[in-house]
């Protein structure tokens, strides 16, 4: 009798390996080949968190006792300090206790969120162009998307009019990101606003996304500081990028008690509390003073954004100087039929690893993407290499 094969679940048809994950391991083997591949591509922070934070994380890693299982809800001191952080920079406040969950990551929370308000079937509203991962794990857990359209031409904000023409009986969640991902557009006050209306006039949760709020940013600003919103919206927030500490998986979610209850029920059945001195060193970098926010989240960022948009140039890509964040989203020549033409050029001539906008969504796909998350010289470096190569 024949060994019965063995067949992954069928949700994995559903969704591919992620880009970099794949793409990652080409840029591997070239540089194993020596071709010295500068990665311009993700948005990992290169910088190191504030001494003090470190310093903790040490002092607390030597205490014999802290080295057991923590709260799935976070310690006393991590909660605290991320509402004092909403308040101190955003004038928000919340309830410690009852209204911040802390998360091993923002991602974790989309899958968390999406387990507490969303049944298989139910519809999920996801932008376009947005971060992959809105897509992909509704789709794991059973959702149908449903993109809505981000434009160049209106700030890549919602279209509300857009937004109110579509069939929403079906819709619980939807999914917005300001200061947006890829794309740069800036938080406004009127969109947020309009969100929290459309939250409320439609029975939708509305998870604002809001982990690049310092980025070349001088007015951070929440979706939580339109009132009411509170009580249909929910906003992530990261210290990934703010605080350069992406591989410390430190996030948090802010949202009505109801809600955080809702979520601690699905998040206490999946993890364990983060290492006890990552929370206080965490709790820690809260602290850090505006000094430390301007060098490393707007003066560094805008020393590099000089060469990438430079490069821009080069390429003759367009884009707005407006934008925020760590990264520069640039339209393409129309010379080129697709992304990836330009893409796979500039990698194999060049030498310089950028993100093709189409990993995005379709409204992405005339665009590329530029890390700002390298040091000024290898930024640098891939510009006279794209100067010499493409030109």
């Amino acid at each position: 009798m024949a060994n019965k094969v063995i067949e992954p679940a069928d949700r994995l048809s559903l969704v591919s390996e992620y880009y970099f994950s794949r793409k990652l391991k080409e840029v591997a083997q070239l540089n194993a080949e020596g071709k010295d591949i500068i990665s311009l591509a993700i948005g990992s922070p290169d910088m190191p968190p504030s001494p003090q934070t470190i310093d903790k994380l040490c002092e607390v890693a030597h205490q014999p006792n802290a080295h057991g299982y923590q709260p799935t809800m976070g310690t006393p001191e991590l909660r605290e300090a991320m509402a004092g952080f909403y308040k101190r920079w955003y004038n928000v406040d919340l309830d410690s206790k009852t209204e911040i969950l802390p998360l091993i990551g923002s991602k974790e929370g989309i899958l968390h969120v999406t387990l507490a308000f969303v049944n298989p079937g139910d519809e999920v509203l996801v932008p376009n162009p947005g971060y992959p991962t809105y897509t992909s794990l509704s789709k794991i857990l059973g959702a149908k998307i449903v993109n809505y359209d981000l434009r160049e031409d209106n700030g890549w904000q919602p279209d509300f009019d857009e937004l109110e023409q579509m069939d929403l009986s079906k819709v619980k969640l939807m999914w917005t990101n300001y200061p947006n991902m890829p794309t740069g557009g800036n938080a406004r006050r009127e969109t947020y606003e309009r969100l929290v209306k459309f939250a409320k006039d439609h029975g939708i949760v509305v998870v604002n996304d809001n982990p690049y709020s310092f980025i070349l940013n001088e007015k951070p600003m929440s979706l939580l500081q339109v009132p009411g919103a509170k009580d249909c919206c929910i906003e992530f927030n990261s210290m990934s990028k703010s605080h350069n500490m992406p591989g410390w998986r430190v996030g948090l979610c802010a949202t009505n008690a109801q809600f955080i209850s809702w979520i601690l029920k699905v998040q206490s059945n999946i993890e364990s509390g983060t290492f006890r001195g990552i929370q206080l060193a965490a709790a820690e970098a809260y602290h850090n003073s505006e000094d430390w926010h301007r060098e490393a989240n707007i003066e560094t960022y805008s020393r590099r954004r000089k060469y990438a948009e430079q490069i821009m140039d080069v390429l003759g890509c367009t884009y707005d100087k407006s934008q925020v964040g760590m990264f520069l989203w640039g339209k393409i020549p129309e010379k080129y039929a697709d992304v990836e033409d330009l893409t796979e050029r500039v990698l194999h001539e060049a030498r310089v690893f950028i993100t093709p906008g189409f990993i995005f969504g379709s409204n992405g796909k005339r665009y590329i993407r530029i890390s700002l998350c390298a040091k000024e010289e290898k930024i640098q470096t891939a510009l006279e290499r794209i100067k010499k190569s493409i030109i």
